[in-house]
């Protein structure tokens, strides 16, 4: 890591939650409902959070689900190193906090009756609303691909209860020795900007253990992505002659899906043959956002960088992958690391207090590559009145440096890695 060291970034995240949790903050009033849409990381942590600054507080999350399926770790599965139930958390701890959960789809936000109607007809009323209900697939915005074509050709990138990432694990396990795995991935923005190198690396780690003839076709839309040159070194040094990474200026822009016959087509008309396949579609802000208006011609929810709050609405916060937080990344981390200024800010407006000034956003992405082999990128960012910026000199990514150089490093990472989502699942669920 270059530019900050991780003992440094600790005690500036520290500080950070310190300022948030700040005793002018914690005097709210007791009638007062936060109601939070999303158990993921972003509304977990906002509602655990909650709980610890501000227990007067009545708050209550919205969540279909009685546990969650976090995407961080879920490539892991795919490589055989993590099951379903190590990446799974149950929301029993926030309960035991006093978190108040209704397990039930939120279908409408009403902002001019500061209300939530539910699938069951109910209706839930709040005072300061979050919502942080992740992304949603665009079906159809690329051709041929819609509900159908994902049961054939996995996206596996919204969590739900795991389907999706357990069944491109059994097509994986059925592919032939020989065959071809083949990617598609959009153009930006999406969720987890590193995710499908990761997934490529962590497939490719399974393939040379299981299936050491078949090949891997990853055609992207983008000439560039996160972290690119270190993917593309552990490529080099642990999977040689096994990937094939072609860029958008080389046609690697899918544009339509034949699911039935496992054909992706690029901009050329080249229609690509694959055993197996990953397509990640375009994707937007879920579709609750959408239906309430909060969102732009983007697809993504307009936010004011300092609170959260919806440019389009009063008092609903957007957090999360739904919103637009550009130069930062649709990561599970920024939305743990925003949830507490939206939280804090939201107290304060609803106390007509000034929102804590200053805060201050952190963003840590570790991807495993291998056995023992990881990296990592490290963004600090802080709200300006022109929106997010990223601190200048700030952060930093792994070192580079042939295998040899750098193979201790590498083994680290990936114990950090494990440290990082230990915590981070700690801070949201426990």
């Amino acid at each position: 890591m270059t530019n900050i060291s991780r003992r440094t970034f600790g005690k500036l995240a520290a500080a950070s939650l310190a300022t948030l949790a700040a005793p002018s903050l914690l005097h709210a009033k007791g009638s007062a409902r936060l109601v939070i849409i999303g158990g993921g990381f972003g509304g977990a942590s906002s509602a655990r959070f909650a709980r610890i600054a501000f227990p007067h507080i009545d708050v209550t999350v919205i969540e279909p689900q009685r546990s969650f399926v976090t995407c961080p770790y879920g490539n892991l599965l795919l490589a055989g190193s993590k099951t379903l139930s190590d990446i799974t958390h149950d929301y029993g701890a926030l309960k035991r906090r006093g978190v108040n959960f209704i397990h039930d789809w939120a279908e409408a936000i009403e902002p001019d009756k500061k209300q939530v109607r539910l699938r069951s007809g109910k209706t839930v009323s709040y005072d300061k609303l979050i919502v942080s209900p992740g992304i949603g697939i665009k079906w159809g915005a690329l051709p041929g691909y819609d509900q159908d074509a994902a049961k054939i050709l996995p996206h596996a990138w919204v969590p739900e209860r795991g389907e999706q990432v357990l069944l491109l694990r059994r097509q994986l396990e059925a592919l032939p020795d020989g065959g071809v795995v083949g990617f598609a991935i959009p153009s930006n923005p999406f969720r987890c900007p590193p995710g499908p190198y990761e997934r490529i690396s962590l497939v490719a780690s399974y393939l040379k253990k299981h299936k050491p003839r078949a090949k891997i076709l990853a055609l992207d839309a983008k000439d560039a992505f996160s972290k690119q040159g270190l993917f593309q070194d552990a490529w080099n040094e642990l999977y040689p002659g096994l990937i094939e990474w072609v860029p958008g200026s080389k046609d690697g822009k899918v544009v339509a899906v034949d699911a039935k016959n496992k054909i992706l087509q690029t901009e050329f008309g080249i229609r690509h043959k694959i055993d197996v396949g990953n397509v990640i579609p375009p994707q937007s802000a879920a579709k609750i956002a959408v239906d309430a208006g909060l969102t732009n011609e983007t697809g993504f929810v307009p936010v004011n960088p300092y609170t959260f709050e919806t440019i389009k609405a009063k008092d609903i916060h957007v957090i999360g992958d739904a919103n637009i937080a550009g130069p930062m990344p649709k990561s599970g981390f920024i939305a743990n690391s925003t949830s507490k200024q939206a939280v804090a800010s939201a107290i304060a407006l609803l106390e007509g207090r000034e929102p804590p000034k200053d805060p201050v956003y952190f963003n840590t992405c570790y991807s495993h590559i291998g056995d023992d082999y990881g990296i990592s990128v490290v963004g600090v960012f802080r709200p300006s009145d022109k929106g997010f910026v990223e601190t200048p000199n700030s952060g930093g990514v792994s070192p580079r440096g042939p295998l040899a150089d750098t193979k201790s490093q590498r083994r680290l990472e990936a114990r950090y890695a494990d440290s990082w989502y230990a915590s981070i699942t700690k801070d949201a669920f426990g």
